[in-house]
């Protein structure tokens, strides 16, 4: 998939994602919170909550800031940051092309 790195299609991006993930989000960290605050363990039924909650902490330690980000925040976050490392992809591929044709060029010369 190409990506832009055009900064209004990127805010879209976001924003999609924002909205469609905003009312599951909610509902996690609302129990991710209680569960917290009452020490509350998972048992065998709730193997997949736990996986969610388990992928939602290994996110924020993922995304810069997030530990500090809410879960529908958090989403928008790594939206933002897959975007923008998306676009670091393409400046170091443009970068080792350059570099790479510049090496061509100075072995075609001799040097």
């Amino acid at each position: 998939m190409e990506s832009s790195c055009n900064s209004e299609e990127s805010s879209a991006l976001v924003a999609k994602f924002s909205r469609k993930d905003k009312r599951m989000t909610q509902n996690v960290s609302k129990r991710q919170k209680r569960r917290r605050e009452s020490g509350y363990i998972v048992n065998n039924n709730n193997n997949e909550e736990e996986e969610v909650e388990e992928k939602i902490l290994a996110l924020q330690k993922i995304v810069p800031g997030g530990e500090t980000l809410g879960v529908d925040m958090l989403f928008e976050e790594t939206a933002g940051y897959i975007l923008q490392l998306q676009c670091q992809v393409k400046a170091l591929k443009v970068l080792a092309s350059f570099v790479e044709e510049n090496e061509k060029q100075r072995m075609k010369l001799g040097g």
